[in-house]
């Protein structure tokens, strides 16, 4: 397997996106220039504050950057997840005792391997996608970002959408047999816990029974054997030296956020990509033309906006950190006091069932063409036009509560978005 240089697991992979997926996209499409444009997400901007001296990045043992880094970026220690099972760059330094750490917010994610010689980082440019950089572990002044398109060995797969982006996944135990090949699939909010975490750890103070976090996927006496029962952990503390991190905690809330925020990501990337091509080829109302593909991928993602196929939460959840306030009090609220980053953790994951990465820059900078379609498509099911079955899941309460939040927190939401009585 490439050893890409990426923040999250990559392996064999059951594909969770939709079939446009399968179809990949030009990056280097004149629409695009993915790889000869200039960038423009927090990485490029914050290398422009570094060479220019307006700010500066403390170096610190054992940490290096770390901690400055997250500061710089924003980004809650809190937000940490911890991966062991050994699918990366840095492979050779992951296991059980010494989990992968990676860091995130809506925009950028942070992965650090104890001992490497470098920090991983993943930022969303709202044109271009997911660009990818590491940092250097050695104090160096000043530092600067080097961005890589290794890890485009995985991270330009199905599991993101046929463009630039990012997934995780869940695997089983394998054992040493040399004829065995890492079994695992992509997951995000529509995977059943129970499929969930395989080479993760998982902790809080209430977690469901059943999923595939905290046990041993390397060296097993037998593969492909789920445990029965999830070890439960209310932290890492006397599993792993936690004192070489910055939490000893892989927070199952934030896993829960991780895991939903990824393929928004690439949604939101491949929706952009699709619009802008479609625009500079100018052939729109063809059948099979690009138009119909932006068609079709602005409603794939207005579904996966409202949870559309959320899997159900089998148990109420509880994290072990800060995370879930943390994350809350970032979000704009409305004159109630309500935000799309409430959580629910009892039967879903939030109690405002649309997403908050509709305030994402990357989808404030959709092609207007696009941003309209998700527009239309998303009042069409708020405002209770759509009668499939599938959308019943939003409850006239649910549809309301959304929809009176976006028209006091989203500032270009059209004006059709009324008030909603049926």
């Amino acid at each position: 397997m490439p050893r890409a240089a990426s923040f999250v697991v990559a392996a064999a992979a059951l594909a969770v996106a939709g079939p446009l997926a399968q179809t990949f996209l030009p990056r280097d499409h004149s629409a695009i220039q993915y790889s000869t444009g200039a960038a423009t997400d927090p990485v490029a901007s914050l290398n422009q504050k570094l060479r220019s001296g307006t700010l500066r990045l403390s170096f610190e043992t054992p940490h290096g950057y770390l901690r400055s880094v997250l500061a710089a970026f924003d980004i809650a220690p809190s937000s940490q997840t911890l991966v062991f099972s050994e699918n990366s760059l840095h492979r050779e330094r992951i296991s059980m005792a010494t989990p992968r750490a990676l860091y995130f917010n809506d925009s950028v994610a942070v992965g650090v391997v104890n001992g490497a010689d470098t920090i991983e980082i993943a930022a969303q440019d709202p044109i271009r996608g997911v660009m990818f950089y590491q940092l250097s572990q050695k104090a160096q002044p000043p530092p600067r970002f080097v961005r890589t398109t290794e890890c485009l060995q995985c991270h330009l797969a199905a599991e993101t959408s046929g463009v630039p982006g990012l997934f995780v996944t869940s695997v089983l135990p394998l054992s040493d047999n040399r004829n065995e090949y890492v079994q695992g699939w992509a997951t995000d909010h529509r995977t059943p816990i129970e499929d969930r975490w395989g080479g993760w750890y998982v902790t809080g103070s209430q977690v469901p029974v059943r999923h595939l976090g905290n046990v041993p996927v390397t060296h097993v006496p037998r593969s492909y054997v789920r445990a029965a029962v999830a070890p439960r952990l209310a932290s890492g503390v006397g599993t792993f030296d936690t004192r070489a991190y910055l939490s000893a905690d892989s927070d199952v809330v934030a896993l829960l956020v991780l895991n939903h925020q990824l393929h928004m990501v690439n949604l939101l990337t491949r929706l952009g990509w699709e619009a802008r091509i479609a625009s500079s080829e100018a052939r729109p109302g063809q059948p099979g033309s690009p138009s119909m593909r932006v068609r079709d991928i602005a409603r794939e993602l207005v579904d996966y906006l409202l949870f559309i196929d959320e899997a159900v939460l089998p148990s109420p959840v509880r994290g072990s950190t800060s995370f879930a306030h943390e994350f809350s009090s970032r979000g704009p609220r409305d004159s109630h006091g309500r935000s799309l980053r409430d959580f629910d953790l009892t039967r879903r994951l939030f109690r405002y069932p649309c997403s908050y990465m509709i305030d994402a820059a990357a989808f404030n900078a959709l092609p207007t063409a696009a941003k309209d379609l998700v527009y239309q498509r998303l009042w069409q099911i708020l405002s209770g036009q759509e009668t499939d079955k599938a959308y019943a899941r939003l409850s006239l309460a649910d549809r309301r509560a959304i929809v009176e939040i976006l028209r006091e927190t989203k500032k270009d939401l059209p004006r059709y978005f009324q008030a909603v009585t049926r």
